[in-house]
């Protein structure tokens, strides 16, 4: 279903704000005042003559003009009827403070009519909310904001959005250097989801990339909105999505009314969009940091350097983790490094340029600019600050500057890391923003924060992803298929099956088999797990076998499959397709066989897929090692494995409104030019 697009211009961007309610009403105009807002700010109550100095109005109907932004900060009641009264004057858009709506809908009956209720009294207007703590806008000074904050007046910066009014708060507090342009909330979404939020601060051009804390997804077509506009205006968006563990689900429902959805499926989901995906706050801000000051990386290496061992090899040991390279060094780079640094020294990278240059601006300069000359998309310099009430910082502000001095002359993004992130003090994080240089606050944080802006960059150099797949799922009982039901669908949709056929009686699968040619298989039909019950039968040589092997199956079997033996296979894989309550319809590639359970070697693809998609997520499994022939062994055919992922995912998305559930396991992959079969199959759907 197509979500309308009310613009939010009026009231993220407010000349005019109306404040309904008692004290948090007041903060609100406090707020206002101390940040320097330039508009009207009109109070309205139903006894108080005047607030902080200003008129007060009694009704919506008595101001002066329809306002761009209301803060309404009443019971939720009166909530209702004062939307009504701003829908119909015109206003722009409102924040709405009471809780108890949906949210609360386990403990009061009325919560999910009120929400109703309040949805239809804003009209076309927008509202954000209901149990939203409002905004804060550090461009403008507007503030719709009840509460103390920590932000400055800015002229650009980042955006970032959640769910939560308490992670509002603490990001507001922030003493990372990031400059902040936008803190929101978004309460319920009961009408603007957080996705809508992003598309419109996005549209702002003072706004450089956006960051979200997301508990459970408002709109898929929302978010696929946001990440289109996002390519289109070169303004990176990357996500905290909370949810990995049961508990977190368990608290998103409960908190936010809204579906979390299975955790794998919302990174495929964010990665298909080019929108990347970090664990904690800490990496949602240094991300920000990098993607404010140079947006999405051109690659994936890095270099690093250090004047201490340990410290090269904790980014080394860091680096293992995340999807960054260290590459090493050109030729052409060792030279310079050699007579900056001396003898010594082991050129490599991660670089331990040990002390010799400390303190010598003219030395360290050199020897950055020369790392920095190497084409990698980040440069770091691992540098931590001694205490500021205690120590003596010159030498390490020298090395700030040889960096500042390197980056300016090469072009070439660069960043300091704090290995400790409570080490670099504020005021050096402001100064290195101002340089174009990124603060970096921990040595995990900076490499997610690599690791995502090169993410974004590869995303946006390939071509746009097709439309997310949109079906829902068809009424009627479920039926699970025979396998060979299930192969017969699967070979119309152009996946390579065994030759079969399927029989009533021993007698008849003996003569099958001789068609056939043996050895076969022999599987006993109408079984949910064939192994178990002694229900498949491999490598049968002959008439009297197959007949032997049929009658020890009668009491499970309703019927028989007879196939040809497939050859031994290079590897087996599992291809699945699951409904996902956000994503619908998603794909898994994964070592198949006995070893699903045992590697969990798995990869996720949302639907439709192109066979690029398809290609990248198995040479992300652990399994690819063995399909590219691993330790001398024959080679897989990898071109015939793409092709019927490819062919099952065709027939996932044709049948997307009637599927349940398909698991192709094994898909037996021969060896180069000899194919792939599904050797087994299971397809669950509805009538």
């Amino acid at each position: 279903m197509t979500t309308p697009y009310r613009s939010l211009d009026r009231l993220i961007r407010p000349r005019s704000i109306a404040v309904f309610g008692g004290k948090e009403a007041r903060r609100v105009i406090e707020q206002c005042d101390k940040m320097g807002f330039s508009g009207e700010i009109w109070p309205v109550h139903p006894r108080e003559e005047e607030i902080l100095g200003r008129r007060c109005y009694r009704l919506v109907a008595d101001l002066p003009e329809a306002p761009d932004a209301a803060f309404v900060g009443v019971n939720r009641a009166l909530t209702i009827e004062i939307i009504r009264d701003l829908a119909a004057r015109g206003a722009g858009g409102a924040i709405c403070y009471a809780s108890g709506f949906r949210e609360a809908a386990n403990e009061l009956a009325d919560g999910n009519d009120l929400q109703e209720a309040l949805v239809a009294a804003a009209g076309d207007m927008p509202i954000v909310g209901p149990n939203c703590y409002g905004f804060i806008n550090m461009l403008d000074g507007a503030l719709l904001w009840p509460d103390q904050h920590g932000m400055l007046r800015v002229k650009s910066g980042v955006a970032i959005l959640t769910q939560s009014s308490n992670i509002a708060c603490n990001i507001s507090m922030q003493k990372r250097g990031l400059p902040l342009a936008y803190v929101m909330t978004a309460g319920n979404q009961a009408q603007t989801g957080l996705s809508d939020i992003a598309c419109a601060v996005l549209e702002d051009p003072r706004v450089t990339a956006v960051g979200l804390h997301i508990e459970g997804f408002d709109s898929i077509e929302a978010l696929e909105r946001l990440a289109t506009r996002a390519r289109e205006l070169r303004k990176p968006v990357v996500t905290l999505k909370v949810g990995k563990s049961e508990a977190a689900q368990l608290a998103t429902v409960s908190h936010t009314a809204s579906l979390a959805g299975n955790d794998r499926v919302s990174s495929a989901l964010l990665a298909r969009l080019g929108i990347g995906r970090v664990d904690t706050l800490p990496e949602l801000l240094e991300t920000l940091k990098l993607l404010h000051l140079h947006g999405p990386l051109a690659s994936a290496d890095i270099s690093s350097m250090s004047c201490s061992g340990g410290e090269a090899s904790l980014m080394a040991d860091a680096g293992v983790r995340r999807s960054i390279n260290f590459r090493p060094l050109r030729e052409e780079q060792r030279n310079p490094l050699r007579e900056s640094l001396g003898e010594m020294v082991t050129i490599a990278n991660p670089l331990d340029y040990h002390t010799f240059v400390w303190g010598n601006r003219d030395k360290q300069t050199a020897a950055f600019t020369a790392m920095m000359q190497g084409g990698y998309a980040l440069n770091l310099i691992v540098l931590d600050f001694p205490r500021l009430d205690r120590c003596d910082a010159a030498d390490w502000v020298t090395t700030c500057e040889a960096v500042v001095d390197s980056s300016k002359a090469t072009g070439a993004p660069a960043g300091i890391v704090a290995s400790l992130g409570e080490n670099m003090p504020e005021e050096t994080a402001l100064t290195l923003m101002a340089a174009g240089v990124v603060p970096f606050f921990g040595i995990d944080e900076a490499l997610a924060a690599a690791e995502n802006a090169a993410a974004i960059g590869a995303a946006w150099a390939r071509p746009v992803a097709p439309p997310l797949l949109r079906s829902f799922p068809e009424a009627g009982d479920i039926v699970t298929l025979s396998e060979a039901e299930a192969k017969g669908e699967l070979a119309a949709a152009g996946v390579t099956v065994p030759r079969g056929r399927s029989v009533a009686t021993p007698e008849e699968a003996a003569t099958a088999a001789a068609a056939l040619g043996f050895p076969v298989v022999l599987k006993g039909l109408g079984v949910a797990h064939k192994t178990e019950a002694g229900a498949v039968k491999l490598n049968l040589a002959s008439h009297d076998e197959v007949i032997a092997a049929a009658r020890s199956m009668t009491a499970v079997a309703s019927g028989y499959l007879v196939e040809k033996m497939v050859a031994k296979p290079v590897a087996e894989l599992i291809v699945g397709a699951m409904r996902d309550p956000v994503a619908g319809p998603v794909l898994t590639i994964g070592a198949g066989g006995i070893l699903v359970e045992l590697l969990e070697d798995s990869a996720i693809l949302t639907l439709p897929a192109t066979q690029e998609a398809i290609r990248d997520a198995i040479a992300g499994l652990k399994i690819s090692k063995v399909l590219n022939g691993y330790r001398g062994n024959p080679k897989g055919d990898m071109a015939a494995l793409v092709a019927t992922v490819a062919a099952a995912a065709s027939y996932v998305v044709a049948n997307a409104s009637k599927l349940e559930e398909l698991d192709i396991n094994p898909v037996m992959v021969l060896p180069e030019g000899q194919g792939a079969l599904a050797a087994d199959a299971l397809i669950r759907r509805r009538k």
